[in-house]
């Protein structure tokens, strides 16, 4: 069996703890830089939908403003947005290569695009949930707290999944910048070199990451559906 593996992948053997170390410094950007995306998403899609028109704290400069500040990041090509923030990764992190360097633009990159599956989360509550709670003297706070959050774990889950396989994606683009991952492992053992099963080895296992973080997304959507 491992004479298979050695002839299949010769390359991948050859520096098989950089390979590990590469699979463990992209599961730690998903992890930290997710985790991050996800408070911010949370915020900005919460501020989005209780400041349009007609919500509980309507308040259409904020609504504007914010809108379009996420718009902008969000159409922005992620590898020139990483290239632009090099100077803040070196002045936040230290250091704008290596992992350290990946989190800053992978959180700015990702909390756009995070905030606006929030946002369609939350805007999915009837309108008649938020009106009884007005009701019976529940707060703006309470209300996002107990309505808008409570009610949508869900269809939060759910965009949060699509947030994560995003950013799987992203971790490998990094790689051109030299920020760590399974991208850098790629592109300096694999493409550079033309050692092809290291591409092949690296695309499974990040095909394989994404199939994982759906399917838990999935059941963890299920379970939490009333």
């Amino acid at each position: 069996m491992m004479d298979f593996i050695i002839q299949i992948m010769p390359n991948v053997v050859d520096r098989f703890d950089v390979f590990v170390e590469s699979i463990y410094e992209t599961l730690l950007m998903i992890l930290i830089s997710g985790s991050i995306a996800l408070i911010l998403g949370l915020i900005f899609g919460t501020i989005l939908v209780v400041t349009r028109p007609g919500d509980i704290l309507e308040n259409k400069a904020v609504y504007t403003v914010l809108g379009k500040i996420v718009d902008l990041f969000r159409a922005a090509p992620f590898i020139i947005l990483a290239m632009i923030l090099t100077p803040l990764s070196q002045l936040i992190m230290g250091t704008s290569i290596g992992l350290k360097g990946a989190y800053i633009p992978l959180i700015i990159g990702t909390a756009p695009f995070c905030a606006r599956q929030m946002e369609q989360a939350l805007s999915e509550i009837d309108r008649g949930l938020v009106e009884a709670s007005q009701s019976m003297g529940f707060g703006p706070f309470e209300i996002i707290w107990k309505v808008y959050l409570r009610e949508s774990i869900p269809s939060i889950i759910r965009g949060f999944t699509i947030t994560l396989i995003s950013m799987i994606g992203l971790t490998a683009i990094l790689g051109v910048t030299g920020s760590g991952g399974l991208g850098v492992f790629c592109i300096n053992y694999g493409y550079n070199q033309y050692n092809y099963d290291i591409l092949w080895v690296s695309l499974a296992i990040l095909v394989l990451l994404t199939i994982l973080v759906q399917g838990i997304g999935n059941f963890l959507a299920r379970k939490t559906t009333h």
